[in-house]
């Protein structure tokens, strides 16, 4: 199979001087300089992404990409499986934690289905299956064939630039898929070069006893698969999820559109990894929402040379972390736009 977007996609540089530009502006305005801190930093970011000097971020959309993982059926979470196509109801019901939140911010929320094992009818999923069981266990088999992986990019692409065409100018990504820090902890420990005790943690509960067999499980399962760095492609076939492949393309995608992306857990994060390696330039549209209690976010972070907005110990996951930073994205720009110059307010500036 053709690489689709991989091969014909453009990152474009960010644009140094319209941030320079921000920096000046935000010097003029009715404040001590740098007064605002971090808030500062997010304005000038996002004018260097978008070439904006006023760019904009009033219209937040958030993709969620649920899949189920083999990697399971090795006990490497305390829930079954079948919880994964119950929590895609509860979010179509409106019921999650990720649906409150981008009520909350004003969201457009979509529910892609790249595997879930079971048919889901409910009204407002996105049927884009890969695969029905999910990913295979990677303990004992690659996780999908190259085949899978590039169409969990490619769908994920592509339902980016779908909601991106609507008019949202900030991408917020999610996932939901019992298992999926397995995936996630072993891609990072291959991509960091440490052991997977440094970057496994409980995921959604697992007490010290389980998760020390869940770093076991994943390191032989590293070994089995005789995963290395060398190539991200190849390492999602190996160890990933769909969820993470689906995630990567939709930040390409954003990307490529000079839009920005505020990314949220570790899961989110390790997605972030593969696309940078994917698609070179595609970090720069980034910013790193929150910083999720599982050990191994701290790593994919500094990987990406990323801080988070906010650390509030969070590792629920959905595009929860984000969502939760975006309100702190928006107060930058309120700032920037809004706050009058020291000329314009007739307020005299130090000398």
């Amino acid at each position: 199979m053709e690489k689709h977007f991989l091969q014909t996609v453009t990152i474009s540089p960010l644009d140094n001087e319209v941030g320079q530009q921000v920096a000046d502006y935000l010097d003029s305005l009715t404040k001590p300089r740098g007064s605002l801190g971090r808030l500062e930093e997010i304005a000038i970011e996002l004018g260097r992404m978008t070439s904006k000097k006023l760019p904009t971020v009033s219209r937040p959309g958030a993709i969620v990409f649920a899949s189920d993982h083999g990697i399971t059926a090795q006990g490497v979470s305390p829930y079954p499986s079948a919880v994964t196509v119950q929590m895609a109801a509860s979010f179509l019901r409106e019921q999650a934690t990720m649906s409150i939140f981008c009520r909350l911010i004003g969201a457009e929320l979509r529910i892609v289905d790249l595997g879930i094992n079971a048919e889901l009818n409910e009204e407002g999923l996105i049927n884009r299956k890969v695969r029905a069981q999910g990913t295979r266990n990677f303990y004992n088999e690659n996780a999908m064939t190259e085949e899978e992986a590039l169409q969990a990019l490619a769908v994920g692409f592509e339902e980016a630039t779908k909601l991106l065409e609507t008019g949202v100018d900030c991408l917020i990504l999610g996932e939901l898929g019992i298992g999926n820090t397995s995936p996630s902890s072993a891609m990072m420990a291959v991509l960091s070069g440490k052991d997977i005790s440094e970057v496994a943690g409980p995921g959604s509960g697992l007490v010290d006893e389980q998760v020390e067999k869940k770093r076991c499980t994943l390191r032989e399962a590293i070994e089995r698969r005789g995963a290395t760095a060398d190539d991200v492609l190849v390492l999602l076939q190996q160890v990933g999820g769909f969820d993470i492949a689906g995630m990567a393309g939709a930040m390409i995608a954003a990307a490529s559109k000079r839009t920005p992306i505020l990314v949220d857990g570790f899961i989110s994060t390790v997605a972030a990894v593969v696309a940078e390696r994917l698609a070179p330039g595609t970090k720069n549209y980034m910013l790193a929402g929150h910083q999720s209690a599982e050990p191994g976010h701290i790593v994919a972070l500094e990987m990406l040379g990323k801080k988070p907005i906010v650390q509030l110990g969070m590792r629920l996951g959905e595009g929860t972390g984000a969502a939760v930073a975006f309100p702190i994205v928006k107060a930058a720009i309120a700032a920037l736009s809004e706050l009058p110059t020291f000329t314009s307010a007739g307020i005299s500036d130090k000398a």
